[in-house]
């Protein structure tokens, strides 16, 4: 059996154990999934992702193969595929498999109308993000989470009133000079919600307390190509503005990415190449320049 299709059965079998309808597609080379929505409506696309390049020419080629699979779904379907690499399964896998139910509708709902907003220390923002984001934590200078109030609504949940549900962080300013004026633009680093929780409007909300108490000329941020196509940003009022290279990773025994260039400093020696899809810039401008 090839080696894509362990990972393969094995997001196959964790998705029929829970009653999906799926059949398994061939697209642009890659062994994709095509999983029937609960409600019937439509087909949505999987793209699981081995990591078995040893090189970083063959990481390289299979980067820009898998991009081309991507646009292809898009296209075809109209939306972005759920990318499921074997880093990710193996690593964080209850979290994967969470918001993989989340994305098929299988989820919890809350509102932000009903969670308060407030300001959090880094060590509470890290240890959520180390939970609930693929990346872990970043370095901030501002930290919010959202706090549930209560449950309203068609979607019952079994999370106690008071429990951190969301997490956002932010940098501190960078400043230059535009036109005349001194801008202070700022990075919205991480945003992070439970992953089986469909929490609706969270990220308006801390976006919209950060602007409130720090009042920043613009900020901007990065949709992860390995997630989505950042149009949740476009719906925040946030403009394109460029993308970010794609990196490339060693990836180690214990399925760790280290960026190359951080492996490389530390003379670790790498059998597995990973390098992943860059990302969009987005930046939202609040004065004019």
């Amino acid at each position: 059996m090839h080696s894509m299709d362990v990972l393969t059965d094995e997001i196959t079998s964790f998705l029929e154990g829970h009653g999906f309808e799926l059949t398994r597609q061939t697209r642009s080379s890659f062994d994709t999934i095509a999983v029937r929505m609960p409600d019937g409506s439509h087909d949505r696309f999987i793209l699981p992702l081995e990591i078995t390049s040893g090189s970083e020419e063959e990481a390289a080629e299979t980067s820009e193969r898998a991009l081309a699979c991507i646009e292809s779904i898009r296209e075809s379907e109209g939306e972005y595929p759920l990318i499921i690499t074997q880093d990710r399964w193996h690593r964080q896998r209850k979290m994967m498999q969470e918001r993989l139910l989340a994305h098929l509708e299988v989820f919890s709902q809350a509102y932000a109308r009903n969670c308060e907003l407030r300001k959090i220390d880094k060590a509470t923002a890290r240890e959520f993000l180390m939970e609930n984001h693929s990346y872990g934590h970043a370095a901030c200078r501002h930290c919010y989470g959202l706090f549930l109030k209560r449950y309203t609504g068609h979607a019952a949940g079994t999370l106690a009133p008071g429990t951190l549900v969301a997490v956002a962080t932010f940098s501190n300013a960078r400043k230059w000079l535009k036109s005349g004026k001194t801008i202070s633009s700022y990075e919205w680093t991480r945003y992070a919600s439970l992953p089986d929780l469909r929490l609706s409007g969270g990220m308006g909300k801390m976006l919209k307390g950060f602007i409130r108490d720090v009042q920043p000329d613009d900020i901007m941020t990065y949709a992860d190509l390995e997630w989505s196509a950042g149009d949740v940003y476009r719906t925040l009022g946030f403009e394109p503005e460029g993308t970010k290279e794609a990196v490339m990773f060693t990836v180690t025994e214990d399925w760790e990415r280290i960026p190359v260039r951080k492996a490389e400093a530390a003379s670790e020696r790498a059998q597995l190449y990973f390098r992943n899809f860059g990302s969009s810039k987005f930046r939202l401008k609040l004065t004019p320049w």
